[in-house]
């Protein structure tokens, strides 16, 4: 089988995801991409899933594009864009039969995918286990070993702690007060200044705690839960950086090409 044949199925639409699926429909596999009805994701510039509420969602001159049956996938490729499809029990692949199915939900656990899925299987990030639940696990935690393909064994626990961008941790994610429903005061590439109103939940007000340019944010309209994520600021202030793949999710993505080539290559090198 030629490389340019592989199909690759991703579970999950959101920034992670995304990065993965741009990766890979630039090194022009077949790629598929299956989605909840409702996707929350809060880097929504980078997000396929966004193509859930819009139709399409662009990422870098790569298009997702909303499906409503199977059989339109193959259309989808025809018109050099990437299929989507709400699916979220991924029966699709009943249909598709999937070289490779990548599971990006980032649950930080199995939500059901299994081995015998795909002749390749590989799962982003804690709660995946080689030669259990997949063949092969991508590092996610930022880190000397982002990206990284684990062989044997499983990526590092979740550690609950938001990555560093310039020296920045916690304080620069936006959290909801209290249940109730978002309203937003900013949009995505908004700069914002320390103790300004981003949104709303119901009447409490959701304040930044950093400055910096707005890189996240939930959908206008979003019920969320208290302590729920709803938002990022990002402090080094680049409105570009809201709308482009993270280098985070870049590493990702090459930890996936590097898993498929050195699966693929070796089995039409030695057979097996």
């Amino acid at each position: 089988m030629k490389l340019s044949e592989l199909v690759v199925l991703i579970k999950g639409g959101g920034e992670q995801a995304s990065g993965v699926a741009h990766r890979l429909a630039c090194s022009h596999f077949k790629v598929c991409i299956t989605e909840i009805p409702n996707p929350q994701a809060v880097r929504r510039g980078v997000a396929f899933c966004e193509a859930v509420y819009d139709g399409e969602k662009e990422i870098e001159g790569v298009v997702a594009k909303l499906i409503y049956s199977p059989d339109d996938i193959f259309q989808v490729w025809k018109e050099g864009k990437v299929p989507l499809l709400i699916d979220p029990e991924t029966k699709v692949k009943d249909i598709l039969k999937p070289d490779v199915l990548v599971d990006a939900i980032l649950a930080k656990k199995n939500l059901g995918t299994k081995i015998s899925d795909a002749s390749l299987v590989i799962g982003l990030g804690p709660g995946f286990q080689t030669d259990k639940d997949v063949h092969m696990v991508i590092e996610t935690n930022r880190g000397h070993n982002l990206g990284k393909v684990i062989f044997k064994g499983e990526a590092e626990a979740n550690t609950g702690i938001p990555g560093v961008i310039a020296g920045v941790s916690a304080e620069r994610v936006f959290r909801a007060p209290k249940a109730g429903r978002f309203s937003t005061k900013k949009k995505i590439g908004d700069r914002v200044q320390a103790g300004e109103a981003v949104a709303l939940v119901d009447d409490s007000p959701v304040e930044a705690q950093v400055e910096g340019v707005i890189r996240g944010l939930l959908r206008d309209g979003t019920k969320v839960h208290q302590g729920m994520k709803t938002g990022d600021v990002d402090p080094r202030g680049i409105e570009g950086h809201c709308f482009t793949v993270s280098d985070k999710a870049r590493a990702i993505a090459g930890g996936v090409l590097e898993a498929i080539l050195c699966h693929f290559n070796r089995e039409e090198n030695y057979g097996h």
